[in-house]
């Protein structure tokens, strides 16, 4: 039987997808099962490992079963993955020893704080090898924090059968039949133990965060056959996983961004905006991080990167939390409904800032509120905030690169939102593109695991995907004066 499908499974923040791509590179069937958020009264945020393999594991059954093909039919498996989210597991007993610490948790402050306390030199050298500023969000002190906290990790240190992974690891372990230890670029470069240059793990870095080295996977080119599965015996004969990428790096492979100078945006529960910058390591002087876009075909290349904590949260924010809105679909009709002339803000810093302020202690706030400012304004407010968060970073790319970036690729639920699209387009001043394929971060990994296993010789993928574009539409004079109404909202919210 001709094996005709490549499997992508998409681990994020959220939730596990498995989609199905045919070997034309068409989307064929796409499931998906959510996960808990586990979130401690002191504001950590957590993820059960278990809980997720098992997700994993029916969604996969699921996603054949609703395509409607033989599991002889599906060549290869290829992963993606939420980033910088890391886990401790054991092993002997191949179990978590923890649960997983989510990307969005700030519990690693203090020991960054402490690092820097402790030489003040730290935190250039952890910029020169890593590429990124000494923050609490990457995995580094996620990782030093169970290897201090977690008596069950310090055991398994010092027995030597300790793991520490990110979530590619974790579930590349739990999944392949010889049970691999092993990651790849994207990945390994978020989590601030990398040497980026070299692209090796850095042993003065794991010695500064206090990190045993000998307890992290091997890096291995990102189309690499990492293991085989039977995805628990459904696939008679065990299928390669041969791709792996970061979500991120996976959506602007997906996006077609191969060029130096190509843009894309996810909009998830945060927001990775990436720019494509090719062979050579390019270093940010304006708050983006500089990171390992992927190897593949035997070469490697570099991303410049802005990462933003809450932008889709922002509207479950307002849904869940704030109770503004019933459904996320509501908050565009609020915004359409507003008075276009409010000039309220709302700076979304639950967690601190990311890019490119990096300001953890920052607080969110609601700014510059009238008499005019009403429900719809302040569902508007948090609209935009998410716009002007990425604008944000795209003015920083441009600063960094001096390209005049004309088109951003954008993909995500949110982008479903007219209002926030045009939005986005009016305060960026760019052409913003979004996808008429939504899971773009499973189509990545598709692609590389489909090319990887002969399946795709071209990007068949990005070739199927047609796009809806939202050009300028606003007054120069207009954008500037409200941009200076979001720089001066954002400097209230920070603390430096």
């Amino acid at each position: 039987m001709d094996k005709r499908y490549v499997l992508a499974i998409d681990q994020s923040t959220q939730g596990t997808k498995a989609v199905l791509f045919s070997d034309a590179g068409l989307l064929v069937a796409k499931t998906a099962r959510p996960h808990r958020q586990i979130i401690h009264d002191n504001g950590y945020v957590e993820h059960d490992g278990e809980e997720i393999m098992a997700n994993m594991l029916a969604v996969i059954r699921e996603v054949v079963e609703l395509a409607g093909v033989e599991p002889e039919e599906v060549a290869c498996l290829g992963i993606s993955n939420q980033r910088e989210t890391c886990i401790a597991w054991d092993r002997t007993t191949r179990l978590p020893l923890y649960n997983a610490i989510v990307w969005q948790c700030s519990r690693a402050k203090e020991i960054c704080a402490q690092m820097e306390e402790a030489d003040p030199s730290i935190a250039a050298c952890v910029r020169e090898l890593s590429g990124m500023n000494l923050s609490p969000y990457f995995s580094a002190g996620k990782m030093a924090w169970l290897v201090r906290n977690v008596p069950a990790v310090m055991d398994a240190a010092e027995a030597g059968t300790l793991a520490l992974g990110t979530m590619d690891s974790w579930v590349l372990y739990a999944l392949s039949e010889e049970h691999a230890f092993a990651t790849e670029p994207s990945n390994a470069s978020r989590t601030q133990l990398l040497d980026i240059a070299r692209c090796t793990w850095s042993e003065e870095l794991c010695e500064a965060f206090g990190v045993p080295m000998e307890a992290l996977a091997e890096v291995r080119p990102s189309d690499s056959v990492f293991g085989h599965t039977t995805a628990g015996g459904l696939f008679p004969e065990p299928i390669p996983i041969c791709g792996m990428l970061g979500d991120s790096q996976a959506a602007l492979m997906g996006q077609g961004c191969t060029e130096p100078g190509q843009v894309k945006a996810t909009y998830g529960t945060g927001s990775s905006i990436m720019m494509q910058a090719g062979s050579e390591l390019v270093r940010s002087k304006n708050g983006l991080v500089t990171s390992l876009g992927w190897e593949f075909d035997g070469t490697r290349s570099y991303v410049l990167e802005g990462n933003i904590n809450y932008t889709g949260a922002v509207v479950s924010w307002m849904k869940d939390d704030a109770r503004l809105i019933y459904d996320p679909s509501d908050a565009e009709a609020c915004a359409r409904r507003a008075n276009q002339a409010d000039r309220a803000y709302f700076v979304p810093a639950f967690t601190g800032l990311g890019a490119p302020y990096w300001d953890d202690e920052a607080c969110a706030i609601l700014t510059g509120v009238t008499r005019t400012t009403g429900h719809d304004e302040i569902v508007k407010a948090g609209l935009e905030s998410i716009a002007y968060q990425i604008g944000d970073v795209v003015g920083a790319m441009r600063a960094d690169t001096g390209l005049d970036v004309s088109e951003l690729r954008v993909d995500g639920g949110p982008t479903a939102n007219g209002y926030l699209m045009q939005f986005q387009s009016d305060v960026t001043s760019v052409d913003v593109s979004v996808s008429s394929v939504a899971e773009l971060s499973a189509a990545g990994a598709a692609y590389v695991a489909g090319h990887a296993a002969g399946v795709y010789g071209g990007n068949a993928i990005f070739e199927q995907i047609s796009r809806t574009t939202y050009t300028p539409k606003m007054e120069d004079v207009r954008r500037e004066v409200l941009l200076s109404g979001w720089r001066a909202a954002v400097r209230q919210a920070m603390t430096h």
